[in-house]
């Protein structure tokens, strides 16, 4: 029989029987690629199904009051930083897709993760890199031997599976997906048609035998992950390793999760023997040595649960050009457009020809939108020159009307920006409702007003 030909968008697995222009699922442009499809396929993952756990059986309907609701016990990964984002730890039988650019550290990470599960057999199936360099990479970052960790150097998905059913590991590990290819597809590894299948083998495998499989895979130039978007789809945690090359910060952060929140963010630091957790983040990203300097402003900012001060920088200088310049590092560029708007309109300071550069330091990009009356005031502080006082930060959202709009959470915001020494602090007057004032001892400044916050700071 002859092979027949189908069609896949490249950006969310739809397929077609003709080569289609425009996507009628996502819309895009020129994202079909033609794919052979075998006549007579066998089943991608068949020699999975040989692996399943014992005792397993054919699908069968079941009554929703049937089901146990108990969790399985997660998988402790001896790492406090991942085992947030993860939502408390691995689930038995999940499968994890960790993405990231290239040299950011995601088999770094991987590895010296593998090496500290002493009492568990994982399998880490390189397509990458060679048993020495492994080798090698391990005696860098690991202090102690792991009898448990074994290395397969395998492009095959066949023998993959054969080696995972003589081996019977209880926890596989793909470096990287996009660099392993069936025998029933016929194209080469990386392509659209052998991420779906290998990936689809991979999670039957890990559903059946209830052995967690975590995947590697690469990102774009767009920074989206490589491959079908049915990769993001089928894997039950897409997490995103992080970070600008020029900063010694890494951050693991949470895009999809079935079995946690997506709001969690990992923060980590990047030495020659490894990646180091950082469980205080705050003292990495504030500098000691701000003090007499314009345009600095600290906010107390939270990501996921976990509070943080985050230094905010600007400078405000005049147009050199016709069009004065915006520019944003680390917070959207349109909420700043509409923060210099309220400070024009409400507030009376005319930036219509200065230049605005935002930057929040230490390479962090935060969505925290208490983080708007910090940009404020590091912005006016940059305009007239003048330094904000040592010891103060701030939480705050600014709406249109040039009013400062509650936060949630600001007790522990307070109580973080107490821990690090901050003697005063701007927050919401509507968030002192129903607020304890009696247990912190730092000075409270409650503002109902972009002005307000401004004269407490500058007088």
């Amino acid at each position: 029989m002859k092979d027949k030909t189908a069609y896949v968008c490249e950006n969310c697995g739809q397929e077609s029987a003709k080569w289609i222009g425009k996507c009628p699922a996502c819309g895009r442009w020129n994202t079909f690629k033609e794919i052979k499809v075998s006549a007579a396929p066998t089943l991608p993952g068949k020699s999975a199904a040989t692996v399943s756990a014992k005792g397993s059986s054919a699908a069968k309907v079941l009554r929703l009051r049937d089901i146990s609701a108990k969790d399985d016990p997660r998988i402790d990964m001896l790492d406090s930083e991942l085992n947030r984002v993860l939502g408390g730890g691995l689930v038995p039988g999940s499968i994890i897709l960790l993405g990231g650019e290239p040299g950011i550290g995601k088999s770094t990470l991987t590895l010296q993760t593998m090496l500290r599960l002493t009492d568990m057999r994982v399998l880490y199936v390189s397509g990458e890199e060679s048993a020495h360099q492994l080798k090698m990479r391990a005696e860098r970052i690991a202090h102690t031997e792991n009898d448990n960790f074994m290395i397969l150097c395998e492009n095959s998905l066949e023998t993959i599976f054969e080696h995972i059913k003589e081996t019977l590991p209880q926890l596989v590990v793909i470096d990287s997906i996009q660099t392993i290819a069936t025998e029933d597809v016929e194209s080469s590894a990386g392509s659209i048609a052998q991420v779906r299948e290998c990936a689809s083998a991979l999670l039957r495998f890990a559903k059946t035998s209830g052995v967690p499989v975590i995947l590697i895979g690469h990102i774009t130039k767009e920074g989206s992950l490589a491959g079908p978007k049915i990769l993001e789809h089928i894997v039950d945690a897409v997490i995103q390793f992080e970070g600008d090359q020029h900063y010694m910060y890494r951050i693991l952060r949470s895009m999809k999760n079935r079995f946690g929140s997506t709001s969690e963010l990992g923060i980590y630091e990047m030495q020659q023997t490894g990646l180091r957790q950082v469980s205080n983040p705050s003292e990495l990203l504030l500098t000691e040595d701000h003090d007499g300097l314009s345009g600095v402003a600290i906010s107390s900012a939270i990501e996921g649960v976990r509070p943080f001060l985050v230094e905010t920088q600007a400078l405000v200088s005049s147009a050199a050009y016709g069009t004065p310049q915006r520019s944003a590092t680390g917070f959207d560029q349109r909420r700043l457009n509409m923060l210099l708007a309220v400070l024009e309109k409400r507030v009376g300071f005319k930036l219509m020809q200065k230049d605005v550069f935002l930057n929040i330091a230490g390479g962090l990009r935060v969505t925290d939108m208490a983080m708007d009356l910090s940009v404020i005031a590091a912005v006016l502080s940059s305009n007239v020159d003048t330094p904000i006082e040592g010891g103060w930060c701030m939480a705050g959202e600014v709406g249109l009307s040039g009013e400062v709009r509650p936060v949630n959470r600001i007790e522990q915001r307070i109580a973080e920006a107490e821990k690090l020494g901050f003697s005063d602090m701007i927050i919401p007057k509507y968030n002192m409702q129903g607020f304890d004032r009696k247990k912190f001892h730092i000075n409270l400044h409650p503002v109902r007003k972009v002005e307000e916050a401004l004269r407490a700071l500058f007088g």
